[in-house]
């Protein structure tokens, strides 16, 4: 029996992929399975090749496989994009109706099925992704009841005879495939799962419950690819906790109604990608200026421009420290993981109330989108902090306004909520005194941008690094964010066992960056490999930057729209490190005068 496992589904876009990766998954999280997903999607509503992988395994994973252990395909190009994943004794189950063939120099054996056929006898090429899902399913020798009761949950609200099909379609796909497969293969039986009660979700749902969670209520927003299943989860919870979503006519409306929400003292944020972001800049400066608190995720893409909307990229992160005009303190955040998405929120709420600033909350399209295992979440962790909000304050005497901008030692001045006793103040983008009115005295504008400014010197933020550092002075520091984390712990494996020592640095702060955290890592390794989805290194600048190091700093770079592989960064740094060892002997001939 196998501890892992990975399985795809391929083909056109709108042909039931989607569903049947989703019904698949589904059933073998209620076995109790690990489970990590990637989805590759074309940008088109209908049409163009799409696939999704699952990594099925008995112990916690967060990273893609580099291979592929059963391919099912609904259309030959399925077949010669994804045929090369597969292992030496693979697997394909295709559909017989387009006379599936393997490609020359595959051994992965062949199993064609008449999919369509199947599902046009039970009254509708439709349910052909549930022919296809009985094949691979028979396969594992998984017990189909289990299978079953996902089909129910998914079709149940469509009546009781379509379910009643759907089953028969499964049952049907089944029995073929093991009849041209003399039972279920040996090769693929899986190891039993824990049973233990697991969450299956993406980033984006992880989010959308952690802003519940945070009391948030309103979410202004504008859908964009991958950040629209943020507005779609919120538009079925809001209402339940008294709270709407709000679908505006753009970005801009978006982030400028969540900024008046939150003035009103309602916790609101919106969600967009890399363009959205654009349009947001000036309205984000103007929550900086106001001292106004605001949360926008930012569900990272491949760009410029419209670029890879639907592809992996993180290339987003100088544009969210530096994008806005002019100076003014801001939090980013960028999650790792499914469980950090809804913690992340949670503190991104409350980090923005604290300090009156204005937090991004950073992922990327792999983690937004990636439907993966993740533990119970724990509620008992959430804690609301609304900052230095005051209900009133006292009359004063001399009639003056309510000192909203109050020069302080921490940066940090009292808010109060609009129609409170005593409370009246000016609002405005311009420079102000610390009762708002607008003001360009020089030494006024020089202690309101210090004011605020100082805001960053006190931010404290749970865990701004991921650390896992085993070694004194390691061979290699890794350091990577957003989703590349678990790929990182998998090729680490590796890299120990050839003897190369590692450690990992996942960073979680971009902004205000973790000097302090993240320096005595550094200094102790031999070579740094910072690693990130973008074309110009955007991590590594902000390390060089803020820390310094520069000479042990190199880049590991991936622009394609594809996820890092384990086998990728395994390869890389291992010639990294043979680098680093010729180096060293070099400088010692040089040293002992042999060279």
């Amino acid at each position: 029996m196998i501890s892992q496992l990975s399985w795809k589904i391929g083909g056109q876009q709108g042909e039931g992929v989607e569903s049947t990766d989703r019904i698949f998954s589904t059933a073998l999280n209620r076995l109790g399975y690990y489970l990590y997903g990637y989805r590759h999607f074309s940008s088109r509503i209908k049409g163009g090749h799409t696939n999704n992988k699952i990594r099925i395994s008995t112990s916690p994973i967060r990273a893609i496989s580099d291979d592929l252990d059963i391919l099912v395909a609904f259309d030959q190009e399925s077949i010669d994009l994804n045929a090369h994943e597969l292992c030496q004794d693979g697997v394909i189950v295709a559909d017989a109706k387009f006379n599936p063939t393997v490609p020359d120099g595959s051994s992965a054996k062949l199993f064609a099925v008449p999919i369509t056929a199947i599902a046009e006898e039970l009254g509708t090429s439709l349910m052909k992704n549930m022919v296809a899902s009985g094949a691979s399913w028979a396969l594992l020798g998984l017990p189909l009841e289990v299978f079953n009761k996902a089909v129910e949950e998914e079709f149940g609200r469509k009546g009781q005879a379509i379910v009643d099909k759907n089953v028969e379609a499964v049952k049907r796909g089944a029995e073929y495939v093991l009849e041209l497969a003399g039972g279920p293969l040996e090769r693929f039986q899986l190891e039993p799962a824990d049973g233990k009660e697991k969450l299956f979700m993406i980033g984006n749902d992880a989010i959308g419950l952690g802003a519940v969670a945070a009391g948030c209520r309103i979410m202004s927003a504008y859908p964009i690819t991958p950040a629209s299943e943020i507005m779609e989860y919120l538009i079925k919870k809001l209402p339940k906790f008294g709270g709407t979503v709000v679908q505006t006519e753009d970005e801009i409306a978006a982030i400028t109604m969540a900024i008046g929400a939150n003035y009103a003292g309602v916790r609101t944020m919106t969600a967009s990608a890399g363009p959205g972001l654009s349009l947001m800049m000036e309205a984000i400066g103007l929550a900086g200026m106001t001292e106004t608190p605001v949360v926008i995720v930012d569900t990272q893409r491949g760009g410029p421009s419209t670029g890879l909307p639907t592809k992996q990229e993180q290339s987003d992160i100088n544009a969210l420290i530096y994008g806005t005009h002019g100076e003014i303190p801001k939090i980013v955040l960028a999650p790792s993981s499914i469980e950090e998405c809804f913690y992340d929120t949670i503190q991104a709420f409350n980090l923005a109330e604290k300090y009156q600033v204005p937090v991004i909350l950073a992922t990327d399209l792999q983690l937004s989108l990636g439907k993966q295992s993740c533990e119970l979440l724990d509620y008992s962790k959430i804690k609301i902090d609304r900052g230095a909000l005051v209900e009133e304050t006292p009359e004063r005497e001399d009639g003056s306004l309510f000192k909203r901008y109050e020069l302080t030692n921490s940066g940090v001045s009292p808010r109060i909520i609009p129609g409170k006793k005593n409370g009246i103040h000016h609002v405005t983008g311009v420079e102000h005194d610390e009762s708002g009115r607008p003001s360009e005295s020089p030494v006024n504008r020089q202690n309101m941008m210090d004011k605020r400014l100082r805001k960053l010197d006190g931010i404290q933020v749970d865990n701004p690094i991921h650390v896992q550092a085993p070694h004194e002075n390691p061979d290699l520091l890794i350091i990577g964010m957003g989703s590349t984390g678990g790929t990182i712990d998998q090729a680490r494996v590796r890299l120990e066992e050839d003897g190369i020592t590692t450690n990992h640095i996942t960073v979680r702060l971009m902004h205000p960056f973790p000097v302090n955290e993240i320096t005595p890592y550094l200094e102790k390794a031999k070579k740094v490999i910072v690693l990130e989805n973008n074309a110009t290194g955007q991590l590594a600048g902000l390390i060089k930057l803020n820390v310094g190091f520069r000479d042990k700093i190199v880049n590991m770079l991936k622009y394609d729209g594809t996820p890092f592989l384990p086998s990728e960064v395994y390869s890389k740094c291992l010639k990294v490190n043979e680098q680093s060892a010729a180096e060293k002997q070099s400088g010692e001939l040089v040293k002992n005068g042999n060279f």
